[in-house]
């Protein structure tokens, strides 16, 4: 019942098969939910070696292309801030796992790094509803090597 309707592991599975070859796989569906249990669940998977965690997110929905590039814009800005008390699920639907992520890697004393940020206008598709998405890497924290 709880992945009734919600596709997030039928895309990314087949992705992270591809890339990654054989692996095992902890799937995790987050409905309403505190951040700080998907935090602890997180943390606790992320300290074994070699563990890869996915959190899949689209973002702001149906908005013309220019507000979607400004309330995207403000979600990115809370990512790499790992600040999760700035947005909502009007910003990412999946922002109860998204808030997680970012006390979890807050928690660890992660890094993040923004890989890109579109929507669906720069893909395929008109810009008067678009959806957006984001692709953000976290890493451990940067080191005087990384900043030279």
């Amino acid at each position: 019942t709880a992945h009734h309707g919600e596709h997030c592991l039928e895309v990314q599975l087949p992705f992270l098969q591809v890339v990654l070859g054989p692996f095992r796989l902890v799937p995790l569906l987050v409905g309403v939910i505190e951040p700080a249990t998907v935090a602890a669940a997180i943390q606790r998977l992320w300290r074994d070696e070699g563990t890869l965690v996915v959190v899949s997110t689209d973002l702001s929905h149906y908005l013309d292309y220019d507000a979607a590039g400004r309330r995207d814009g403000g979600t990115r800005a809370a990512v790499e801030a790992l600040d999760p008390g700035s947005f909502s699920h009007v910003d990412a639907c999946g922002s109860e796992a998204l808030k997680g992520l970012l006390l979890a890697a807050r928690n660890e004393g992660k890094d993040v790094v923004t890989l890109d940020l579109r929507n669906s206008g720069d893909t395929a598709g008109s810009h008067d509803h678009v959806v957006g998405y984001g692709a953000w890497m976290f890493r451990e924290g940067a080191s005087c090597r990384d900043a030279a």
